[in-house]
């Protein structure tokens, strides 16, 4: 959520600040705004709304300059408006920030006794005018931002300018990721490295508690103690064109049809025609899964349901004990560390607060090791990890993840995979067996995309519904589960998942005619339990859509039924059903959306990546 671009060159900068943050714009936001130095004097302009929205006020009052930054706010404190909007300034001072200031009211008390007037209802009001009271007593910014962070508490992703210092941007992270773009005779500074690719590849990711001076040859950096350090820097692999549509009309659709590609670069040097790989975890994976005795995965949202899934996987082939927690939950609550335990974070961005901050737990609770699966190299969750698997989904704009989820389930199976050979809990025949099914998957998902228009027809018959259920048994119950989320997520339609057992439990109670019932009905060892469920369903005229394969029999069961459709499905091993399965239910909740009106690439109140709690 929120996005921050600057640039310190000798050519005008606005372009390129303006450019970054139409690249964050899938991120989420409401207000977004620029501040440049120009002749000595510092000008900002701000708007509420779309970057094109700020961008047509630049373009109406032109605003060169060489030094800059810029904001695109998903409001926290305060209601979204211009008075809101990022950049704030304090006399010669400017300053944009993603995160919260805990402690803002306290601050506020203290400024406002010192004599400085507020003009918004933000937290990082109060930090603009921290950093111009400070800086009365340094010798520098950068001294006087090193002061400010002392007297913080909160998370912070911050760059700031001073007109008396037109040369430079002061740049400090503490909870909420910054990265430092390296360019000729120029540099710039990111809180996502996408915002940065039309001008640079090579990237420094500052550390939790780094402080930076950014010019235009040089780029400082000092820890949380204030001593000078090197950070390595990266080229970057992420393409440029990442943030185009390539000739769809959203990135949600784009990034669906960019799923078997994904797969296959998930899998690409991780497994071989019959073996799986562990070093693809990292160099110590072997000797550590030969011990591991216990996972315990924490993950937020779409990635929640990814590891609720892989605790199937796991007890079922690697036999191994499980427990998937929401990392805001986890982080709150006191546990109990089993022996030997190995924890999995999950994250598309390797920067969500949350399960961020419960791995910084775990490593004060006694955790064998820690494991992260994420989409993002460079990340503080890859860094802070002791080990890492980088799922190559390359970058996903939409903020309803796709491709990210797929791949998440993929690397789920390639680590269950690797436990179970390296605990000799899966022997040969059923490792070339997941091996097998594994290599099937880009096939079986371009055979689900095919099925795009007849996903669109149905999607018609959602269009004025307010309501809808969605069903599955075992695996597949996370995959409802994911089937809702996206529905809800870009369509706005209220929608619930259950594990079919639990309909009589209190659900079938909002069975009618107009409620529409999605049931995920693969052919396995649960599917005569779920058609009694159905059944039940049907006994109270519930509209009724069931994604099944041929073998269940529902086609011909069901061929005259009133109130019911059939979506047929390929056949496949029961192994892969709930990364398939997970193709339809995305282009349902997209098509449902797209008649709906709404913003499918950036639905109302939702950000790509949430880096507060």
């Amino acid at each position: 959520m929120c996005g921050i671009v600057g640039a310190v060159a000798q050519r005008d900068v606005v372009e390129i600040l303006l450019e970054g943050l139409r690249r964050l714009e899938y991120r989420g936001y409401d207000s977004a705004g620029v501040a440049v130095i120009q002749n000595g004097k510092l000008c900002r302009v701000r708007s509420v709304g779309k970057v094109s929205e700020l961008a047509d006020k630049i373009n109406n009052n032109p605003l060169p300059g060489s030094v800059g930054i810029a904001h695109t706010r998903w409001a926290t404190h305060g209601k979204p408006s211009e008075k809101n909007a990022h950049p704030h300034v304090s006399g010669t001072i400017a300053i944009v920030h993603n995160g919260i200031i805990e402690n803002y009211l306290e601050l506020k008390d203290k400024l406002v006794a010192a004599g400085y007037e507020f003009t918004s209802d933000t937290d990082t009001e109060a930090m603009a005018h921290l950093i111009n009271y400070n800086r009365r007593s340094s010798a520098s910014l950068l001294e006087a931002v090193q002061k400010t962070v002392s007297e913080l508490r909160g998370a912070y992703g911050t760059a700031v300018i001073d007109s008396e210092c037109p040369d430079e941007i002061v740049v400090a992270r503490c909870g909420s990721p910054l990265v430092i773009g390296i360019g000729i005779g120029e540099n710039f500074v990111a809180s996502d490295q996408l915002a940065l690719l039309p001008v640079t590849n090579k990237f420094v990711f500052l550390e939790e508690g780094d402080i930076a001076k950014i010019t235009r040859r040089k780029v400082e950096i000092y820890d949380a103690e204030g001593n000078s350090v090197v950070r390595d820097s990266v080229i970057s692999d992420v393409e440029n064109d990442a943030a185009d549509k390539n000739g769809f009309t959203h990135f949600m659709l784009k990034e669906i049809y960019e799923q078997p590609d994904a797969v296959l670069k998930t899998i690409e040097s991780r497994i071989t025609k019959s073996h799986f790989v562990p070093e693809a975890f990292g160099v110590r994976a072997r000797e550590l899964f030969e011990k591991v005795e216990h996972i315990q995965i924490v993950a937020c949202g779409t990635s929640y349901h990814a590891g609720l899934v892989s605790r199937y996987w796991l007890e079922e082939y690697a036999g191994i004990s499980c427990n998937v927690e929401i990392a805001s939950e986890y982080r709150y609550r006191k546990s109990v560390t089993h022996p030997n335990t190995l924890l999995v974070t999950l994250s598309q961005s390797g920067e969500t607060a949350d399960t961020l901050e419960a791995l910084r737990l775990s490593k004060k609770q006694g955790y064998m090791a820690s494991l992260t699966i994420c989409n993002v190299s460079g990340s503080s969750l890859v860094r802070e990890s002791d080990l890492c698997f980088m799922t190559r989904a390359g970058a996903e704009i939409g903020v309803a993840s796709t491709k990210a989820f797929i791949t998440q389930l993929v690397a789920l199976l390639l680590m269950v995979g690797s436990i179970g050979i390296c605990r000799k809990t899966i022997d040969e025949s059923m490792e070339v067996h997941l091996i097998k099914a594994i290599y099937t998957l880009p096939g079986k998902i371009r055979e689900l995309l095919e099925m795009d228009r007849k996903i669109a027809e149905l999607a018609v018959r959602f269009q004025k519904k307010s309501s809808c259920l969605f069903l599955g048994r075992g695996v597949e119950w996370p995959i409802a589960m994911e089937g809702a989320l996206k529905l809800k997520e870009i369509s706005y339609i209220h929608a619930e998942a259950y594990a079919a057992g639990e309909l009589k439990h209190g659900p079938i109670a909002l069975i009618d005619e107009n409620m529409p019932v999605i049931i995920v009905a693969p052919t396995n060892d649960l599917l005569e339990k779920l058609k009694s469920n159905i059944e039940s369903v049907r006994a109270r005229n519930g509209e009724i859509y069931i994604f099944a394969d041929k073998l269940a029999g529902f086609e011909d069961a069901l061929s005259d039924a009133k109130n019911c459709h059939i979506v047929t499905m390929p056949q496949m091993d029961d192994v892969i059903s709930p990364v398939v399965y997970t193709i339809p239910l995305q282009l349902l909740a997209y098509h449902v959306a797209v008649l709906k009106g709404t913003d499918v690439d950036q639905p109302r109140n939702l950000a790509k990546s949430v880096t507060v709690e």
